[in-house]
């Protein structure tokens, strides 16, 4: 996906144009769709826990449901090389497991609005597990649709631009919005009105085109001999090590560390809000009014700087300010529930948030060959989660830990500092890989 061919720069103009194309409107809804489940099976579902009573460290453990989306490369090659059954041949391979996927998170997330934690927390946290499962699915296949139809580096920033700003469009339902809805008409009835929005996928993957290199590859039945097993495993990890040979290591050591302190704050956050005294419908009017603001503004400058600077300068500024904005969070700890201080931190957060994943985002597209692009993603994707979601489920743990002799916000300040400083090795990596895409010449990767 990368190449040494040196082109000229879109004029603002067009890149603005460019915006107005139907796979970007498309994509757009994918990123929704694929944003929705995320925050309801993590941050959002420690809000209802912590409500209903349970501990902070369950709560830490029980965010591990989200491992899905950092396991998924084990699952990414049966999606890259078989149709999902009976859709596959209907829809094509990624819309088909698209609405498989989209409709098993929608018939989770009704389920646990029935079963709700008081019915029992086990069960409750098997449906949530599924939605992870499914939504990893779905970004799997989302994740290859959006670069297989990508024509050039531009084109993949425009579209990795359009899913971000449909994720963050999810995030503000679905992290702000159901806060409020959930304070009027409860936990359960929000969750119910969350599956039925996974409709907006349904229609976008109905309205979407087949990627032509993916139709062609359907074109011969595929044969499962021994070697062929081999190559939908193993090949995609191959070609990527062969591709990117020594920096390979650096790109995957870069990327799992990238957005480890958001992993490790995220648990926490909610049930920070709800110790401190915070209301929900004050969280929720914050994020979706300054708050959505700023992520637009985030996503917007990090597409933008994508398109004009390149992905590596992109990844660098973020590796600055993503973790740098979570010592907002420790300063609110400090001085109280304040509601000019909340809304400042969650502006300069959401900013940098959007900024960050952007980047992130399109630079993990420009990595990977077609023929595995699923795989490939999927092993990007799962790298750069992997570790932040193994340690946030400790993130309970370390909040308890810190209190200990302190007050609980003094506890939750040093917290957030800790997550801050986490994102110190991302960025000394970051800079590692700047400086080995210039000793090897200009590439696209780095402009």
């Amino acid at each position: 996906m990368t190449t040494s061919a040196k082109k000229s720069k879109p004029s603002w103009m067009q890149t603005l144009r460019a915006v107005t194309r139907p796979k970007v409107a498309i994509m757009l809804a994918l990123g929704f769709s694929s944003g929705l489940p995320f925050m309801l099976v993590g941050n959002t579902l420690g809000f209802w826990l912590r409500e209903a009573g349970i501990t902070l460290a369950t709560i830490g453990f029980l965010s591990w449901v989200g491992l899905a989306y950092s396991l998924k490369f084990l699952w990414a090659p049966l999606i890259d090389k078989v149709n999902a059954p009976i859709l596959g041949k209907m829809l094509g391979r990624r819309r088909g497991w698209m609405v498989v996927s989209q409709v098993l998170i929608a018939g989770a997330l009704i389920g646990m609005s029935i079963v709700k934690p008081e019915g029992g927390l086990m069960l409750f946290t098997g449906l949530a597990a599924l939605a992870a499962f499914a939504s990893a699915t779905q970004d799997i296949v989302v994740d290859a649709w959006r670069i297989e139809v990508s024509d050039a580096s531009e084109d993949m920033a425009l579209l990795s631009s359009a899913y971000q700003l449909g994720y963050r469009a999810s995030l503000l339902v679905t992290d702000a919005l159901i806060l409020i809805v959930a304070a009027s008409v409860g936990w359960a009835v929000s969750y119910s009105v969350m599956g039925a929005l996974m409709a907006v996928g349904l229609v976008a993957t109905f309205l979407a085109v087949e990627p032509g290199r993916n139709l062609a590859a359907q074109v011969t039945e595929h044969k499962w001999s021994a070697r062929a097993v081999f190559d939908a495993v193993a090949g995609p990890f191959i070609a990527f090590f062969k591709q990117h040979g020594s920096k390979a290591l650096l790109i995957l050591a870069a990327v799992s560390l990238y957005r480890l302190s958001d992993f490790m704050m995220g648990p926490m956050a909610n049930p920070f809000y709800a110790d401190i005294g915070i209301t929900k419908e004050t969280v929720g009017a914050v994020r979706g009014s300054v708050g959505l603001i700023a992520s637009v503004v985030g996503i917007a400058a990090g597409g933008l700087s994508a398109v004009r600077f390149g992905f590596i300068t992109t990844l660098l500024v973020g590796a600055v300010i993503g973790p740098a904005s979570n010592l907002g969070f420790s300063l609110l700890a400090i001085v109280g529930p304040s509601n000019e201080v909340f809304t400042t931190a969650m502006i300069i957060d959401n900013f940098a948030s959007g900024f960050a994943g952007t980047a992130l985002v399109g630079y993990m597209s420009s990595l990977t060959t077609f023929g595995y692009t699923a795989t490939q993603y999927a092993l990007l994707s799962s790298f750069y989660a992997l570790l932040g979601k193994v340690l946030k489920g400790f993130s309970g743990v370390m909040v308890q830990n810190f209190s200990e002799g302190r007050t609980l916000m003094e506890g939750y300040a040093l917290f957030f500092i800790s997550t801050a400083l986490v994102g110190i090795p991302a960025l000394l990596l970051c800079i590692l890989l700047v400086r080995s895409y210039k000793s090897v010449g200009t590439t696209a990767a780095v402009n």
